[in-house]
């Protein structure tokens, strides 16, 4: 059963077209990362789903049910910065979102407990760290135990100290069976904490799925010899060449089936090329996203 299923959500702000067509499903127990730059409609997305926003064309169920407001009761949501009173304690802040959000009081501790700020409950907000006040945020997400977390850009402006303490808690909550949602632009943060992603690009979908498909890298060997140009006539003829990723200084050149270095190495050198430099590398994400973006 899909917790969230969306089928052809379109949204358009005036001239532009902020969505376009969107369809995918998160399964139970995931991390699914919506990824992609600002701007490519990540937020709208969310604030569709949250009830935030309505779209102009498409719909979406949650907990394979059309939406209700019942149902969202139990998705915890963490769509802006934090709006926190600097002046109050962590507990006393979320006294107040427990309030808003019809919470039991009763369960403060327990995410405060969650979100390793137990002992820092009764300090005022304002002395906390970057990391530390999205981790209250998260925590008053967690009010009431929700099935479901959406969180927008939940490492947004935070020092990598943050970003690694946002990013343990994540994986915390997704180790303990919940359902997590997270949009981010940050391509790092998402192969690290996500089992899946859909990237979306100027409003459009383009791909989604499990993370190592989706955003699966190539493995290249790096070579280069006095000329590369005559290098790469050669290489063309191997047996297991594939294709050239790249040329610089090396070539970057993929082969359909893992080679031996060292018997590479010795290939060459039976072509009448006698190699400078060879080393067994990984595409970086970095290229592979944008190999799916078409940049």
């Amino acid at each position: 059963m899909p917790i969230l299923s969306l089928k052809h959500i379109s949204k358009r702000y005036g001239a532009i077209q902020a969505l376009s067509g969107v369809s995918f499903e998160v399964p139970k127990g995931a991390v699914f990362g919506i990824l992609g730059p600002n701007g490519s409609g990540k937020t709208t997305l969310l604030g569709i789903v949250t009830d935030v926003l309505k779209a102009d064309e498409g719909s979406y169920s949650l907990f394979d049910a059309p939406p209700a407001a019942s149902l969202r009761r139990q998705i915890g949501t963490l769509l802006e910065t934090p709006n926190f009173y600097h002046y109050l304690s962590a507990y006393q802040n979320l006294q107040i979102a427990a309030s808003i959000k019809q919470r039991p009081e009763t369960d403060i501790s327990r995410v405060l407990g969650i979100a390793g700020l137990a002992n820092r409950q009764h300090s005022r907000f304002k002395t906390y760290s970057l990391g530390m006040k999205q981790r209250l945020a998260i925590a008053s997400a967690l009010l009431g135990d929700p099935e479901v977390l959406i969180l927008d850009e939940p490492t947004n402006g935070l020092d990598p100290a943050g970003i690694a303490e946002v990013r343990e808690l994540i994986l915390q909550l997704a180790q303990s069976g919940k359902t997590i949602i997270l949009a981010s632009h940050l391509l790092d943060e998402v192969e690290k904490v996500c089992s899946h992603v859909a990237i979306l690009q100027q409003g459009k979908l383009l791909l989604s799925g499990p993370v190592n498909e989706v955003l699966a890298r190539e493995d290249f060997v790096e070579l280069s010899a006095a000329d590369n140009r005559a290098l790469e006539t050669v290489l063309s003829r191997h047996p297991a060449f594939g294709h050239i990723l790249g040329r610089s200084t090396h070539l970057q050149v993929v082969f359909k089936q893992p080679v031996d270095p060292a018997a590479l190495n010795a290939w060459c050198v039976e072509q009448g090329i006698w190699l400078n430099h060879i080393n067994t590398r990984k595409q970086s994400l970095e290229k592979a996203f944008l190999q799916i973006t078409n940049n």
